[in-house]
């Protein structure tokens, strides 16, 4: 019975979870709201108090779980790719803890941690599936073969589609973050209001740079004929750009799913907790048959769950590195 203790710390929130024999047992998040005046995450802000919740976050998991340090049998740590500050923070107190207590490390891909994410509870999505995986970095179609054989076959040429969420919601003005704001305005609007470009990328790639450019078009012409125009049309605006990214990402996934003939389809990502995506993506599931996975709120946000699960996969694969070990702000998936 392995006890991972996993932690995350790519961007602004440190997270730190205890999985005993692949139940997870805690997973505690801190956000850090120190970048709501700043309008986005500030990294030397970020790295600074992920040095004061560190430890704390790691305590209370351990206390929620019920374990003792001296019961980890290894520590899984995010190694990249994220903001590298924030990175050395989590991996500089997995190093040590592992050092203290002369346990394994386990590094993990941010991005992979999302995918296995669908392992933390039931249902898990049988292999191989596919899994399109949403944040506000990365946007991506991946084809899982296996906890560890994964491969990208569709990914953004430019921005992200949380990027254009981001954008939309400086563009209207809106508080950071923006993206649950738009979600939670898209909820009572016309997603059929206002019509946006869908980008005609071939294959299974995506591209946001021209959406979020049209958008930024749309609202300035708009407000230069009614300078109410966004107060007034708010709920629309947010529903007519979110059905659009939606759409998007939709359409080719299901491009792929029918490419690669494969019934089982999967969520992941920050975006991922889009209300509008998650309702789209169990529609679309329902009209051509497949099994679909979205897991809990708390799993699809950074965190130290799907660290500490991708972990004790690892540990049973006996994937360990060194003391040498360094973060990487690009990691390649």
């Amino acid at each position: 019975m392995p006890v991972i203790l996993g932690i995350e710390s790519s961007c602004d929130e440190t997270s730190a979870a205890v999985c005993v024999d692949g139940e997870m047992r805690s997973n505690v998040i801190a956000n850090q709201t120190i970048h709501e005046a700043y309008g986005g995450v500030v990294p030397e802000l970020a790295s600074r108090v992920h040095q004061q919740n560190i430890v704390p976050a790691v305590q209370q998991a351990l206390t929620r779980a019920n374990i003792r340090k001296e019961q980890v049998d290894a520590v899984a740590f995010t190694r990249g790719p994220g903001l590298l500050g924030s990175l050395l923070v989590g991996v500089s107190f997995a190093k040590a803890f592992a050092l203290a207590r002369q346990i394994p490390l386990i590094e993990v891909n941010h991005m992979q941690a999302h995918v296995l994410a669908h392992f933390i509870d039931d249902p898990k999505p049988a292999f191989p599936f596919l899994c399109l995986t949403v944040s506000g970095g990365h946007t991506q179609i991946v084809l899982v073969r296996d906890h560890f054989d994964m491969q990208v076959v569709g990914q953004t040429t430019d921005d992200a589609a949380g990027e254009a969420l981001d954008k939309t919601s400086k563009i209207l003005g809106l508080p950071y973050p923006g993206g649950p704001l738009i979600d939670k305005h898209a909820r009572l609007g016309d997603p059929k209001a206002f019509q946006f470009p869908e980008p005609q990328i071939p294959g299974l790639d995506f591209s946001f740079s021209g959406l979020k450019t049209a958008i930024l078009y749309f609202i300035r012409d708009h407000v230069a004929l009614d300078p109410d125009f966004v107060g007034n049309n708010i709920d629309d605006i947010c529903a007519s750009v979110e059905h659009r990214i939606v759409t998007i990402l939709l359409n080719k996934l299901k491009r792929a799913a029918l490419q690669f003939n494969i019934r089982d389809i999967a969520l992941a990502g920050g975006v991922s907790a889009n209300t509008g995506l998650r309702q789209g993506l169990t529609e679309l599931g329902q009209q051509l048959g497949w099994n679909t996975f979205i897991p809990q709120f708390q799993y699809c946000t950074d965190n130290a769950a799907m660290i500490a699960i991708a972990g004790y996969y690892k540990y049973l694969n006996g994937d360990f590195v060194g003391q040498e070990i360094a973060p990487l702000a690009r990691m390649p998936f």
